[in-house]
């Protein structure tokens, strides 16, 4: 697809040449290891917000504190997995599920052009972030860009929807930018409570979490928009709730604010185990793409999408996906 995609391809070739079949076998025992561990912890901790659903939905803390595993549940949970899976699914009935109504202009191209080279090039995306999973740990990836206008929030909802419809996981898209939200927007949902309402205590994280059922994933909405987003970012309860949700979904999209010049993306780059940079071609100038570079810890940076490129004969509105090529030592070139 590009020149960059090729490099990418001979680099993953290069590395499944390296791997033997011992190594490959023991990677995915300690990846079936790390799900079922998971598994136990989060079953403990959404057993104990399923029990305090009803008396504890107006208490500050219902939903936001990380609550210790209780040593009986996981070896209820460890005795009996037809059990604990049961439970996991009643947790899940808890949220609220909504249609979709998706403009007939809209940039979704894994919802309205399957077989469009952007809904391909989305989808390589999701097999390289797979890829990448099975080196580091990969379960927050934060889509953000340097300035506005730049197309990260419809970034992040195809890549969701890919992500959904190629795997067999949960997936949650979560829209962190609370002084323009637009993602509720996007898919035609209205004005609903969401995250602000959340870390505000006002309603209960089970309240706060909506399925969209035609796309098979989840979404956490902004809610309403405040002016002290940055101060609700910092109150710590951010942590928390985050921990939770990484608990619940293998998954969590986040489309947060541009860096420049808001602080609240630091916030969430912090909390992010990735970040994807999205770029624009025709808007993004050089100099913002370096303070914005400037801005993000290098570990993290797993990745640039370079969007609305017009290099494509077949598409107007045409994403290239590219992974961030790393030297030995970890820094980004």
């Amino acid at each position: 697809m590009s020149h960059i995609f090729d490099a990418l391809q001979r680099s993953e070739g290069e590395r499944a040449e390296i791997d033997s079949p011992a190594s490959s076998e023991a990677t995915e025992l300690l990846r079936r290891a790390e799900r079922r561990a998971a598994s136990k912890w989060e079953t403990a901790v959404l057993l104990k917000q399923t029990d305090a659903t009803q008396s504890a939905e107006r208490d500050p803390s219902f939903g936001l504190q990380a609550a210790a595993p209780d040593a009986t549940v996981l070896e209820v949970s460890a005795a009996n997995d037809n059990t604990s899976a049961d439970r996991h699914l009643d947790i899940f009935v808890q949220f609220q599920s909504l249609q979709t109504a998706l403009a007939p202009q809209n940039r979704l191209v894994c919802f309205a052009d399957d077989e469009s080279p952007a809904a391909e090039a989305f989808r390589l995306l999701g097999v390289r972030l797979r890829h990448l999973r099975r080196e580091r740990p990969l379960r927050k990836v934060l889509i953000t860009s340097t300035i506005p206008q730049e197309g990260k929030s419809m970034v992040a909802a195809n890549l969701a929807c890919t992500l959904a419809q190629r795997t067999q996981q949960r997936v949650l898209l979560l829209d962190g930018d609370l002084r323009r939200p637009s993602l509720s927007q996007v898919f035609g949902l209205g004005r609903i409570p969401g995250l602000c309402e959340c870390l505000q205590g006002e309603r209960a994280l089970a309240k706060c979490i909506y399925n969209l059922e035609s796309q098979g994933f989840w979404i956490l909405p902004a809610g309403s928009a405040r002016r002290n987003a940055l101060e609700l970012l910092q109150s710590g309860r951010l942590s928390a709730l985050m921990d939770q949700l990484s608990a619940l979904f293998e998954w969590t999209i986040i489309d947060s604010p541009p860096v420049l010049p808001l602080g609240d993306t630091s916030v969430w780059a912090r909390l992010a185990d990735g970040i994807l940079l999205v770029t624009r071609q025709g808007t993004t100038e050089k100099r913002y793409l370096q303070r914005g570079l400037e801005a993000l810890e290098p570990k993290k940076l797993i990745g640039a999408l370079l969007n609305c490129s017009k290099s494509s004969a077949q598409s107007d509105y045409y994403y290239r996906a590219t992974n961030v090529s790393r030297p030995s030592d970890g820094s980004t070139k």
